[in-house]
Protein backbone atom coordinates (compact mmCIF):
# COMPACT_ATOMS: atom_id res chain seq x y z
CA UNK A 1 0.00 0.00 0.00
CA UNK A 2 1.24 3.46 -0.87
CA UNK A 3 1.66 5.97 1.90
CA UNK A 4 0.15 9.45 1.84
CA UNK A 5 3.40 11.23 0.97
CA UNK A 6 3.91 9.00 -2.07
CA UNK A 7 0.39 9.62 -3.33
CA UNK A 8 0.68 13.34 -2.63
CA UNK A 9 3.93 13.49 -4.60
CA UNK A 10 2.40 11.60 -7.52
CA UNK A 11 -0.60 13.91 -7.65
CA UNK A 12 1.62 16.98 -7.29
CA UNK A 13 3.78 15.90 -10.24
CA UNK A 14 0.66 15.21 -12.31
CA UNK A 15 -0.80 18.60 -11.43
CA UNK A 16 2.48 20.40 -12.21
CA UNK A 17 2.74 18.63 -15.57
CA UNK A 18 -0.74 19.53 -16.78
CA UNK A 19 -0.68 23.02 -15.23
CA UNK A 20 2.68 23.62 -16.90
CA UNK A 21 1.20 22.75 -20.28
CA UNK A 22 -1.69 25.15 -19.73
CA UNK A 23 0.54 27.97 -18.45
CA UNK A 24 2.99 27.56 -21.33
CA UNK A 25 0.19 27.43 -23.91
CA UNK A 26 -1.39 30.63 -22.55
CA UNK A 27 1.86 32.61 -22.23
CA UNK A 28 1.10 35.04 -25.08
CA UNK A 29 -2.17 36.03 -23.40
CA UNK A 30 -0.83 36.21 -19.86
CA UNK A 31 2.28 38.22 -20.82
CA UNK A 32 0.15 40.61 -22.87
CA UNK A 33 -2.20 41.01 -19.87
CA UNK A 34 0.65 41.58 -17.43
CA UNK A 35 2.13 44.10 -19.86
CA UNK A 36 -0.73 46.44 -18.88
CA UNK A 37 0.82 46.69 -15.41
CA UNK A 38 4.52 46.35 -16.21
CA UNK A 39 5.94 48.29 -19.16
CA UNK A 40 8.90 45.90 -19.46
CA UNK A 41 6.53 43.05 -20.34
CA UNK A 42 4.66 45.27 -22.82
CA UNK A 43 7.84 46.51 -24.50
CA UNK A 44 9.51 43.09 -24.82
CA UNK A 45 6.36 41.02 -25.36
CA UNK A 46 7.62 38.91 -28.29
CA UNK A 47 11.08 38.06 -26.88
CA UNK A 48 9.54 37.24 -23.49
CA UNK A 49 6.91 34.96 -25.03
CA UNK A 50 9.65 33.15 -26.95
CA UNK A 51 12.04 32.85 -23.99
CA UNK A 52 9.40 31.89 -21.43
CA UNK A 53 7.81 29.53 -23.95
CA UNK A 54 11.07 27.70 -24.60
CA UNK A 55 11.83 27.57 -20.88
CA UNK A 56 8.29 26.34 -20.21
CA UNK A 57 8.67 23.49 -22.68
CA UNK A 58 11.95 22.43 -21.05
CA UNK A 59 10.33 22.66 -17.59
CA UNK A 60 7.47 20.44 -18.79
CA UNK A 61 10.02 17.97 -20.15
CA UNK A 62 11.79 17.91 -16.76
CA UNK A 63 8.50 17.15 -15.01
CA UNK A 64 7.72 14.49 -17.62
CA UNK A 65 11.03 12.76 -16.83
CA UNK A 66 10.36 13.07 -13.10
CA UNK A 67 6.96 11.44 -13.56
CA UNK A 68 8.58 8.54 -15.43
CA UNK A 69 11.16 8.13 -12.68
CA UNK A 70 8.51 8.33 -10.00
CA UNK A 71 6.57 5.56 -11.71
CA UNK A 72 9.64 3.33 -11.34
CA UNK A 73 9.57 4.13 -7.62
CA UNK A 74 5.92 3.11 -7.47
CA UNK A 75 6.80 -0.09 -9.34
CA UNK A 76 9.57 -0.73 -6.78
CA UNK A 77 12.21 -0.85 -9.52
CA UNK A 78 14.25 2.35 -9.21
CA UNK A 79 17.66 1.25 -10.42
CA UNK A 80 17.05 0.90 -14.15
CA UNK A 81 18.84 2.35 -17.17
CA UNK A 82 15.76 4.41 -18.09
CA UNK A 83 16.22 6.47 -14.91
CA UNK A 84 19.86 7.12 -15.82
CA UNK A 85 18.69 8.40 -19.21
CA UNK A 86 15.98 10.51 -17.55
CA UNK A 87 18.49 12.10 -15.17
CA UNK A 88 20.83 12.94 -18.05
CA UNK A 89 17.96 14.48 -20.00
CA UNK A 90 16.85 16.50 -16.97
CA UNK A 91 20.41 17.83 -16.66
CA UNK A 92 20.41 18.86 -20.31
CA UNK A 93 16.98 20.48 -20.00
CA UNK A 94 18.15 22.39 -16.90
CA UNK A 95 21.20 23.71 -18.75
CA UNK A 96 18.93 24.76 -21.62
CA UNK A 97 16.67 26.69 -19.26
CA UNK A 98 19.74 28.41 -17.78
CA UNK A 99 20.96 29.33 -21.28
CA UNK A 100 17.57 30.67 -22.40
CA UNK A 101 17.25 32.63 -19.16
CA UNK A 102 20.74 34.06 -19.71
CA UNK A 103 19.41 35.60 -22.93
CA UNK A 104 17.15 37.71 -20.73
CA UNK A 105 20.25 39.43 -19.39
CA UNK A 106 20.43 41.33 -22.70
CA UNK A 107 16.91 42.69 -22.19
CA UNK A 108 16.75 43.47 -18.52
CA UNK A 109 19.12 42.61 -15.70
CA UNK A 110 17.61 41.69 -12.35
CA UNK A 111 18.96 39.70 -9.44
CA UNK A 112 16.11 37.21 -9.92
CA UNK A 113 17.37 36.35 -13.41
CA UNK A 114 20.82 35.63 -12.02
CA UNK A 115 19.31 33.44 -9.29
CA UNK A 116 17.24 31.47 -11.83
CA UNK A 117 20.33 30.88 -13.97
CA UNK A 118 22.32 29.72 -10.94
CA UNK A 119 19.52 27.42 -9.74
CA UNK A 120 19.19 25.69 -13.11
CA UNK A 121 22.94 25.33 -13.58
CA UNK A 122 23.16 23.68 -10.15
CA UNK A 123 20.12 21.50 -10.98
CA UNK A 124 21.78 20.47 -14.24
CA UNK A 125 25.03 19.58 -12.53
CA UNK A 126 23.17 17.72 -9.78
CA UNK A 127 21.18 15.72 -12.33
CA UNK A 128 24.30 14.80 -14.27
CA UNK A 129 26.15 13.65 -11.13
CA UNK A 130 23.09 11.74 -9.93
CA UNK A 131 22.89 10.06 -13.35
CA UNK A 132 26.44 8.78 -12.86
CA UNK A 133 25.57 7.50 -9.38
CA UNK A 134 22.46 5.74 -10.72
CA UNK A 135 24.49 4.31 -13.61
CA UNK A 136 26.91 2.68 -11.14
CA UNK A 137 24.02 1.42 -9.01
CA UNK A 138 22.34 -0.12 -12.07
CA UNK A 139 25.60 -1.79 -13.07
CA UNK A 140 26.06 -3.24 -9.57
CA UNK A 141 22.43 -4.38 -9.48
CA UNK A 142 22.71 -6.13 -12.84
CA UNK A 143 25.97 -7.82 -11.80
CA UNK A 144 24.37 -8.90 -8.54
CA UNK A 145 21.29 -10.25 -10.38
CA UNK A 146 23.56 -12.30 -12.64
CA UNK A 147 25.43 -13.68 -9.61
CA UNK A 148 22.23 -14.99 -8.06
Amino acid sequence: MRDKLTLYTKYLLDFMFYAGIIVTATLPLSIRFYGRFNSYFAEFWIPLVIMFGISGVFAILIIFELRKMFQSVLDDDCFIRENVVSLRRMGTYSFCIAAVTACRLFLYLTPAVLVVILVFVIAGLFSRVLAQVFDKAVTYKLENDLTI
